[in-house]
């Protein structure tokens, strides 16, 4: 573990095997940034108004 805790944060896949099959890939931690936490949520705010 890298944690004093015991745990430690993953991702839902091995990210060195998986990385050159992907167009796109995030790493975690910090792998969703602002840009896409914003575009989330205008999306989510366009779909409420309709």
């Amino acid at each position: 573990s890298s944690k004093k805790s015991g745990f430690r944060l993953v991702g839902d896949v091995k990210f060195d095997e998986v990385a050159p099959k992907t167009s796109y890939i995030t790493p975690v931690p910090g792998g969703v940034g602002l840009m896409t936490i914003c575009s989330l949520l205008q999306n989510t705010l366009k779909a409420g108004k309709k």
